[in-house]
C-alpha cells in the first residue's frame, strides 16, 4: 500500500470516529441534567405575550 492509501484509510477511520463522537455528543447535549431549566424556558418562550391563546 502506498503512503497515500495508508493516510487516506487512516483519515477515513479517524474521521468516521470523530463524526460519531460529535453526533452522540450533540444528541446527548439537551438531555444533560443542568439543561432542564434552559430547555423548559425555550419550550415556553413561544407562548409569552399571548393572552387570548389564539
Amino acid at each position: 500500500m502506498s503512503d497515500y492509501e495508508t493516510l487516506r484509510q487512516f483519515a477515513d477511520t479517524v474521521g468516521l470516529a470523530a463524526m460519531a463522537v460529535v453526533f452522540v455528543g450533540l444528541c446527548a447535549w439537551p438531555f444533560l441534567p443542568g439543561r432542564k431549566g434552559v430547555n423548559r424556558h425555550m419550550a415556553e418562550s413561544i407562548f409569552r405575550g399571548e393572552d387570548d391563546g389564539e
